[in-house]
């Protein structure tokens, strides 16, 4: 994957002047050691210039890491700290940053040995609040080197996920399909996250595609689709046309990112893009989203946002599904109910057409979308990838505009059960534990659309970090709440 950011932490230590500065120098570098030995050496910056402790120093470490290629910062306190050149360096670095703390170490080395980086830390939280200062300060922001080190590890998706936002442009193709209003997409809260919108015409996308008929990669494309689809390759006549697309997508992408170096796409799939197109491109969608540059479907433009966010916080492929469907009773009984310990309304079926990345699908065929042919000729809805998708951890996530331009997300942690779906579609059978009252007080309750983005493992630590970095308020962060814990809008006596 090649648009995701390339992470580089600057670590800087401060002290305040009535401390002993070894103090700082010291655990600054046991706690770099600690990383490399744990985590290895690249991607991380000892700062080796000075011990902050005055606005002059601020300068000269600001001026280090930028030198250094920092993307991201990680202010150390290894004592109480100097509250204003330490926030001042947070508030001047043009990036995501972290404050961390040092433990005290020993019961013998309390007197000259004490730096009392547990009181500087909340003069550092006071300080970075009166500046206005964004910064991420973990569950546990003081700790001994190990535990340090592991902050900082943590930082790293975080970080990648702020840097991508700052540096991405999200590309879409026309309005959204009539009766799709559930993807409104207010474009004020992108700008907002420093994201860049750039909303195109499907005429547009229709007139590129013609232009890239014939093209001499074309070929090429194909026998890589016939690779990754192996026996599942039921559509073969469909495959140039396919690869056609992708070379269109591919040549926008790089033809229209501007100054930006990441992209998203929200694109355009029916009523008509079949019948003008004569194919669907979810297949090409899915390719796309697991070389790391997400496709949405149905212009949904806050579901390719979330995407990306997955993509870079689990450096991994994610995909988009619909929360669509009930599993049948005689299905959970026969199949799940003896071997998972899930209430019925636990589990649902997320579904999307064929978005899906092979990579993701326990198997996959091409066919045609069965859904689209119900009222159009079948030749023209071929393009779709479906299989059941592969069994494992999930977070099931979105992160949303609301119509009045508020920012509100959620995130559910479970799984994919490994249990045959009976149906079509890139499809799985999930499990959240408490879905039904999630479902109800989280997505009903919040307005929330009828997609969201999957991630591959469980990641709900990271994506509530970032959406609060990124300015949700927590309140606005729905989550399956554990059983027993009301919803506020949940009725008592239920």
């Amino acid at each position: 994957m090649n648009n995701i950011p390339e992470l580089k932490i600057g670590v800087v230590a401060v002290s305040r002047d009535c401390f002993p500065e070894s103090l700082s120098v010291n655990r600054r570098k046991a706690v770099i050691q600690a990383y490399k030995e744990k985590y290895g050496d690249t991607g991380i910056y000892e700062c080796p210039i000075c011990i902050v402790e005055s606005e002059i120093h601020m300068v000269q470490a600001l001026e280090d890491i930028k030198a250094a290629g920092c993307n991201a910062l990680v202010v150390y306190l290894g004592n109480f700290g100097p509250e204003i050149s330490e926030t001042l360096l947070a508030k001047h670095f043009d990036g995501p940053k972290m404050f961390i703390a040092a433990a005290e170490e020993s019961k013998n080395n309390l007197t000259q040995g004490r730096g009392d980086a547990y009181c500087g830390m909340l003069n550092a939280s006071y300080n970075l609040k009166l500046r206005g200062v964004k910064a991420y300060i973990p569950e546990s922001p003081v700790g001994t080197a190990q535990e340090c080190a592991d902050r900082i590890a943590e930082f790293r998706p975080i970080a990648r996920a702020i840097i991508g936002l700052s540096n991405l442009k999200i590309i879409s193709f026309g309005p959204r399909p009539t009766n799709f209003l559930a993807c409104n997409a207010p474009i004020q809260q992108l700008y907002n996250l420093g994201v860049e919108i750039e909303e195109n015409s499907e005429l547009d996308l229709f007139e590129a595609f013609h232009k890239h008929a014939g093209d001499e990669r074309i070929p090429a494309i194909v026998k890589e689709m016939e690779q990754e689809l192996g026996e599942g390759n039921k559509k073969p006549e469909i495959l140039a046309k396919l690869a056609q697309y992708e070379l269109t997508l591919k040549d926008w992408v790089e033809e229209h990112r501007g100054y930006r170096k990441y992209v998203a796409i929200a694109g355009k799939c029916w009523p008509a893009f079949q019948t003008q197109f004569g194919f669907v491109p979810c297949y090409v969608n899915s390719r796309l989203t697991d070389q790391g540059i997400p496709v949405s479907c149905e212009v949904d433009i806050y579901g390719a946002l979330s995407e990306f966010i997955g993509t870079v916080v689990s450096q991994d492929t994610v995909t988009l599904l619909d929360i669509n469907n009930t599993v049948p009773y005689d299905l959970y009984k026969e199949e799940i109910e003896p071997e998972f310990n899930y209430a019925s309304d636990d589990v649902f079926m997320g579904f999307h057409c064929g978005n899906t990345a092979s990579s993701k699908l326990s198997f996959c065929e091409m066919k045609y979308q069965m859904i689209m042919a119900r009222t159009l000729p079948e030749e023209v809805t071929q393009g779709t990838l479906e299989g059941d998708i592969i069994p494992g951890e999930i977070t099931f996530y979105r992160l949303q505009s609301t119509s009045d331009n508020k920012l509100r997300a959620y995130i559910a942690q479970g799984e994919v059960l490994p249990v045959k779906t009976h149906s079509f579609g890139s499809i799985g059978i999930f499990a959240i534990p408490e879905m039904g009252r999630f479902y109800r007080h989280v997505l009903i309750e919040g307005n929330y659309p009828h997609h969201g983005a999957v991630a591959f493992g469980h990641f709900g630590k990271e994506l509530f970090e970032v959406f609060k970095y990124i300015g949700v308020e927590p309140s606005e962060i729905g989550y399956n709440q554990p059983k027993g814990v009301r919803y506020p809008t949940e009725n008592p006596w239920r």
